[in-house]
Protein backbone atom coordinates (compact mmCIF):
# COMPACT_ATOMS: atom_id res chain seq x y z
CA UNK A 1 0.00 0.00 0.00
CA UNK A 2 1.38 3.32 -0.77
CA UNK A 3 2.28 5.68 1.83
CA UNK A 4 0.51 8.33 3.53
CA UNK A 5 0.72 11.62 1.20
CA UNK A 6 1.60 13.73 4.47
CA UNK A 7 4.53 11.59 5.02
CA UNK A 8 6.01 12.85 2.03
CA UNK A 9 5.24 16.07 2.24
CA UNK A 10 6.34 16.67 6.23
CA UNK A 11 9.94 15.33 5.52
CA UNK A 12 11.20 18.34 4.52
CA UNK A 13 10.30 20.07 7.00
CA UNK A 14 11.19 18.00 9.71
CA UNK A 15 14.64 18.19 7.99
CA UNK A 16 14.65 21.82 7.37
CA UNK A 17 13.69 22.13 11.70
CA UNK A 18 16.25 19.29 12.31
CA UNK A 19 19.20 21.25 10.75
CA UNK A 20 18.24 24.93 11.83
CA UNK A 21 18.57 23.73 15.57
CA UNK A 22 21.97 21.60 14.87
CA UNK A 23 23.34 24.88 13.37
CA UNK A 24 21.85 27.27 15.89
CA UNK A 25 24.34 29.30 18.06
CA UNK A 26 22.12 28.57 20.91
CA UNK A 27 21.82 24.99 20.59
CA UNK A 28 22.99 22.50 23.24
CA UNK A 29 27.34 21.93 22.98
CA UNK A 30 28.27 18.57 22.82
CA UNK A 31 30.88 17.88 25.75
CA UNK A 32 33.49 15.40 26.21
CA UNK A 33 35.72 14.65 28.51
CA UNK A 34 38.50 14.16 25.44
CA UNK A 35 37.62 17.17 23.94
CA UNK A 36 40.77 19.07 23.22
CA UNK A 37 42.73 15.97 23.26
CA UNK A 38 44.62 17.01 19.89
CA UNK A 39 44.00 20.44 20.13
CA UNK A 40 45.60 21.44 23.25
CA UNK A 41 46.67 18.07 25.01
CA UNK A 42 48.12 19.46 28.12
CA UNK A 43 44.84 21.72 28.90
CA UNK A 44 44.49 19.52 32.35
CA UNK A 45 47.84 19.65 33.72
CA UNK A 46 48.32 23.36 33.29
CA UNK A 47 45.39 24.47 34.79
CA UNK A 48 46.25 21.83 37.56
CA UNK A 49 49.26 23.55 38.01
CA UNK A 50 47.94 26.86 38.18
CA UNK A 51 45.57 26.07 40.55
CA UNK A 52 47.77 23.87 42.70
CA UNK A 53 50.01 27.18 43.02
CA UNK A 54 47.27 29.71 44.11
CA UNK A 55 46.17 27.06 46.81
CA UNK A 56 49.68 26.83 48.09
CA UNK A 57 49.41 30.70 48.51
CA UNK A 58 45.95 31.00 49.75
CA UNK A 59 43.68 28.02 51.05
CA UNK A 60 40.60 30.06 50.55
CA UNK A 61 41.49 29.78 47.18
CA UNK A 62 39.22 26.21 46.58
CA UNK A 63 36.32 27.08 47.99
CA UNK A 64 36.07 30.52 46.06
CA UNK A 65 36.52 28.66 42.60
CA UNK A 66 33.66 26.10 43.60
CA UNK A 67 31.06 28.97 44.41
CA UNK A 68 32.09 30.98 41.25
CA UNK A 69 31.14 27.91 38.90
CA UNK A 70 28.66 27.30 40.63
CA UNK A 71 27.18 30.92 40.10
CA UNK A 72 28.41 30.48 36.87
CA UNK A 73 26.17 27.44 35.88
CA UNK A 74 23.12 28.65 37.60
CA UNK A 75 22.83 32.35 35.97
CA UNK A 76 23.01 31.55 31.32
CA UNK A 77 24.39 28.12 31.97
CA UNK A 78 28.12 27.58 32.12
CA UNK A 79 29.37 30.10 29.75
CA UNK A 80 31.71 31.90 31.83
CA UNK A 81 29.61 35.27 32.05
CA UNK A 82 29.96 35.59 35.94
CA UNK A 83 33.96 36.05 35.00
CA UNK A 84 32.90 39.19 32.40
CA UNK A 85 34.01 42.66 33.85
CA UNK A 86 31.17 45.40 34.02
CA UNK A 87 31.74 48.20 31.58
CA UNK A 88 29.99 51.84 31.62
CA UNK A 89 27.44 50.57 29.96
CA UNK A 90 26.43 47.32 31.84
CA UNK A 91 26.76 46.13 35.40
CA UNK A 92 28.10 42.05 35.12
CA UNK A 93 27.09 39.14 37.35
CA UNK A 94 30.09 39.50 39.22
CA UNK A 95 28.94 43.00 40.34
CA UNK A 96 25.75 41.83 41.46
CA UNK A 97 25.00 41.70 45.69
CA UNK A 98 25.44 37.62 45.34
CA UNK A 99 28.96 38.00 43.94
CA UNK A 100 30.55 40.68 45.70
CA UNK A 101 32.44 38.54 47.87
CA UNK A 102 33.35 36.35 44.74
CA UNK A 103 37.46 36.51 44.51
CA UNK A 104 40.53 34.60 43.13
CA UNK A 105 39.56 35.22 39.47
CA UNK A 106 43.09 35.74 38.81
CA UNK A 107 43.74 31.94 38.96
CA UNK A 108 41.35 31.82 35.75
CA UNK A 109 43.49 35.16 34.49
CA UNK A 110 46.53 33.18 34.75
CA UNK A 111 45.43 29.65 33.26
CA UNK A 112 44.22 31.47 30.34
CA UNK A 113 47.49 33.37 29.95
CA UNK A 114 49.41 30.10 30.07
CA UNK A 115 46.57 28.14 27.74
CA UNK A 116 46.72 30.58 25.33
CA UNK A 117 50.61 30.98 24.97
CA UNK A 118 50.13 27.12 24.18
CA UNK A 119 46.97 26.65 22.19
CA UNK A 120 46.08 29.75 21.14
CA UNK A 121 41.99 30.74 20.72
CA UNK A 122 41.37 26.99 21.51
CA UNK A 123 40.09 26.71 25.24
CA UNK A 124 37.48 28.40 26.39
CA UNK A 125 36.54 30.41 30.16
CA UNK A 126 33.83 28.45 30.65
CA UNK A 127 36.38 25.06 30.50
CA UNK A 128 38.79 26.44 32.52
CA UNK A 129 36.46 27.73 35.31
CA UNK A 130 34.84 23.88 35.31
CA UNK A 131 38.67 22.34 35.59
CA UNK A 132 39.51 24.69 38.26
CA UNK A 133 36.65 24.22 40.14
CA UNK A 134 37.14 20.17 40.04
CA UNK A 135 41.32 20.69 41.01
CA UNK A 136 40.12 22.65 43.66
CA UNK A 137 38.16 19.97 45.28
CA UNK A 138 40.70 17.14 44.67
CA UNK A 139 43.57 20.00 46.47
CA UNK A 140 41.25 20.28 49.30
CA UNK A 141 41.17 16.68 49.68
CA UNK A 142 38.13 15.60 47.85
CA UNK A 143 37.28 13.53 44.56
CA UNK A 144 38.44 13.91 41.16
CA UNK A 145 36.40 13.34 38.34
CA UNK A 146 37.16 13.63 34.41
CA UNK A 147 35.74 17.22 33.60
CA UNK A 148 32.92 17.13 29.66
CA UNK A 149 34.68 19.82 27.83
CA UNK A 150 33.90 21.97 24.80
CA UNK A 151 31.72 24.83 26.68
CA UNK A 152 31.95 28.21 24.35
CA UNK A 153 32.01 31.66 26.03
CA UNK A 154 28.81 33.93 26.77
CA UNK A 155 28.85 37.50 25.64
CA UNK A 156 26.37 38.99 28.03
CA UNK A 157 26.61 38.89 31.57
CA UNK A 158 24.19 41.28 33.71
CA UNK A 159 23.91 41.84 37.38
CA UNK A 160 20.42 42.12 37.48
CA UNK A 161 20.06 38.14 36.46
CA UNK A 162 21.99 37.39 39.89
CA UNK A 163 18.30 37.67 41.86
CA UNK A 164 17.65 34.27 40.53
CA UNK A 165 20.62 32.34 42.01
CA UNK A 166 19.39 30.69 45.33
CA UNK A 167 20.00 32.61 48.84
CA UNK A 168 21.04 31.66 51.92
CA UNK A 169 17.68 32.01 53.11
CA UNK A 170 15.52 29.58 50.80
CA UNK A 171 13.40 27.22 52.01
CA UNK A 172 12.93 23.77 50.58
CA UNK A 173 10.51 24.34 47.85
CA UNK A 174 11.99 27.46 46.73
CA UNK A 175 15.55 25.53 46.96
CA UNK A 176 13.78 22.81 44.83
CA UNK A 177 11.64 25.03 42.56
CA UNK A 178 15.60 26.57 41.66
CA UNK A 179 17.34 23.76 41.08
CA UNK A 180 14.60 21.92 39.27
CA UNK A 181 14.39 24.33 36.77
CA UNK A 182 18.01 23.50 35.56
CA UNK A 183 17.18 20.11 35.47
CA UNK A 184 18.40 19.21 39.02
CA UNK A 185 17.24 17.06 41.08
CA UNK A 186 16.76 17.02 45.03
CA UNK A 187 19.67 14.23 45.17
CA UNK A 188 21.51 16.88 43.04
CA UNK A 189 20.87 19.77 45.93
CA UNK A 190 21.59 17.57 48.91
CA UNK A 191 24.93 16.66 46.98
CA UNK A 192 25.97 20.33 45.55
CA UNK A 193 25.12 21.73 49.31
CA UNK A 194 27.78 19.58 50.15
CA UNK A 195 29.79 22.18 48.56
CA UNK A 196 29.36 24.09 51.85
CA UNK A 197 31.96 22.10 53.23
CA UNK A 198 34.57 24.40 52.08
CA UNK A 199 34.59 28.57 52.93
CA UNK A 200 33.71 31.48 54.91
CA UNK A 201 30.33 33.06 54.80
CA UNK A 202 29.80 36.53 56.41
CA UNK A 203 27.48 37.99 58.69
CA UNK A 204 25.11 38.91 56.47
CA UNK A 205 23.98 36.00 55.09
CA UNK A 206 23.00 34.13 58.44
CA UNK A 207 22.35 37.25 60.19
CA UNK A 208 18.71 36.18 59.96
CA UNK A 209 18.95 33.00 62.13
CA UNK A 210 20.53 34.96 65.23
CA UNK A 211 18.98 38.19 65.54
CA UNK A 212 15.42 38.65 65.40
CA UNK A 213 14.30 35.08 63.72
CA UNK A 214 10.63 36.01 64.06
CA UNK A 215 8.26 37.13 66.12
CA UNK A 216 8.65 34.51 69.11
CA UNK A 217 12.15 33.60 68.68
CA UNK A 218 14.83 35.86 68.51
CA UNK A 219 17.27 32.65 67.93
CA UNK A 220 16.65 29.80 65.34
CA UNK A 221 15.35 27.45 67.63
CA UNK A 222 16.89 24.45 65.11
CA UNK A 223 20.30 25.66 66.06
CA UNK A 224 21.93 24.49 68.81
CA UNK A 225 22.27 27.13 71.77
CA UNK A 226 25.71 26.94 72.00
CA UNK A 227 26.43 27.30 68.60
CA UNK A 228 24.08 30.41 67.94
CA UNK A 229 25.61 31.97 70.82
CA UNK A 230 29.80 31.48 69.52
CA UNK A 231 27.50 33.44 65.82
CA UNK A 232 26.05 35.89 68.20
CA UNK A 233 29.31 37.06 69.31
CA UNK A 234 31.19 37.07 66.35
CA UNK A 235 27.95 38.81 64.95
CA UNK A 236 26.37 41.13 66.90
CA UNK A 237 22.94 42.92 66.13
CA UNK A 238 25.09 46.11 65.12
CA UNK A 239 27.96 44.51 63.84
CA UNK A 240 30.12 46.85 62.07
CA UNK A 241 33.54 44.73 61.27
CA UNK A 242 33.68 44.54 57.46
CA UNK A 243 34.62 40.85 56.91
CA UNK A 244 33.10 39.02 60.56
CA UNK A 245 31.72 35.80 59.61
CA UNK A 246 32.42 32.37 60.16
CA UNK A 247 33.55 29.27 58.05
CA UNK A 248 30.77 27.02 56.81
CA UNK A 249 32.07 24.07 58.95
CA UNK A 250 34.74 23.29 61.27
CA UNK A 251 37.02 21.75 58.36
CA UNK A 252 36.57 25.07 56.25
CA UNK A 253 39.41 23.81 54.03
CA UNK A 254 39.27 20.24 53.56
CA UNK A 255 36.72 18.69 51.41
CA UNK A 256 34.94 16.36 53.32
CA UNK A 257 31.74 15.19 54.85
CA UNK A 258 31.81 17.43 58.37
CA UNK A 259 29.34 19.53 56.68
CA UNK A 260 26.41 17.09 57.09
CA UNK A 261 27.65 15.76 60.40
CA UNK A 262 27.25 19.01 61.71
CA UNK A 263 24.00 19.71 59.96
CA UNK A 264 22.44 16.94 61.57
CA UNK A 265 23.76 18.21 65.38
CA UNK A 266 22.29 22.07 64.41
CA UNK A 267 25.28 23.34 63.50
CA UNK A 268 24.86 24.58 60.22
CA UNK A 269 25.21 28.40 58.81
CA UNK A 270 22.23 28.94 56.18
CA UNK A 271 19.02 28.49 56.51
CA UNK A 272 19.24 26.97 52.87
CA UNK A 273 21.31 24.59 55.11
CA UNK A 274 19.08 23.49 57.36
CA UNK A 275 15.88 23.31 54.94
CA UNK A 276 17.69 20.39 53.73
CA UNK A 277 16.56 18.59 57.29
CA UNK A 278 12.62 19.77 56.60
CA UNK A 279 12.15 17.32 53.75
CA UNK A 280 12.14 13.28 54.54
CA UNK A 281 13.63 12.66 51.33
CA UNK A 282 16.51 14.82 51.30
CA UNK A 283 16.92 14.56 55.14
CA UNK A 284 17.40 10.80 54.18
CA UNK A 285 20.47 12.06 51.81
CA UNK A 286 22.19 14.59 54.53
CA UNK A 287 22.28 11.21 57.03
CA UNK A 288 23.42 8.82 54.42
CA UNK A 289 26.24 11.50 53.45
CA UNK A 290 27.03 12.12 56.99
CA UNK A 291 27.76 8.46 57.86
CA UNK A 292 29.52 7.86 54.53
CA UNK A 293 32.33 10.16 52.82
CA UNK A 294 31.94 7.91 49.85
CA UNK A 295 28.82 7.62 49.27
CA UNK A 296 29.06 11.77 49.05
CA UNK A 297 32.31 12.11 46.93
CA UNK A 298 30.33 9.91 44.57
CA UNK A 299 26.71 11.69 44.49
CA UNK A 300 29.26 15.43 44.17
CA UNK A 301 30.83 14.42 41.93
CA UNK A 302 27.87 13.06 39.33
CA UNK A 303 26.09 15.81 40.48
CA UNK A 304 29.28 18.36 39.92
CA UNK A 305 29.33 16.80 36.43
CA UNK A 306 25.40 17.35 35.84
CA UNK A 307 25.61 21.10 36.89
CA UNK A 308 28.39 21.55 35.31
CA UNK A 309 26.96 20.43 32.02
CA UNK A 310 24.06 23.01 31.95
CA UNK A 311 24.16 23.86 28.80
CA UNK A 312 25.35 28.41 28.12
CA UNK A 313 24.44 30.10 24.76
CA UNK A 314 28.02 31.01 24.26
CA UNK A 315 29.56 31.01 21.12
CA UNK A 316 32.92 32.12 21.12
CA UNK A 317 36.45 31.39 22.66
CA UNK A 318 37.08 34.69 25.07
CA UNK A 319 41.06 35.74 24.56
CA UNK A 320 40.72 37.47 27.67
CA UNK A 321 38.13 36.24 30.39
CA UNK A 322 37.33 39.25 31.59
CA UNK A 323 36.17 40.94 28.33
CA UNK A 324 34.37 40.01 25.15
CA UNK A 325 35.86 39.02 22.19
Amino acid sequence: MAAPRFTIRFIPLIFALVLSWLISPLAAAVLSSNYYDHTCPKVDSTINKVVKNAVMNDNTVPAALLRMHFHDCFIRGCDGSVLLNSTSKNTAEKDGPPNISLHAFYVIDLAKKELEAMCPGVVSCADILALAARDAVALSGGPTWNVPKGRKDGRVSKATETRQLPAPTFNISQLQQSFSQRGLSMEDLVALSGGHTLGFSHCSSFQNRIHNFDKTHDLDPTMQPSFAASLRKVCPMHNKVKNAGATLDSSAITFDNTYYKLLLRGKSIFSSDEALLTSSRTKTLVSRFANSQEEFNEAFVKSMIKMSSISGGGQEIRLNCRVVN
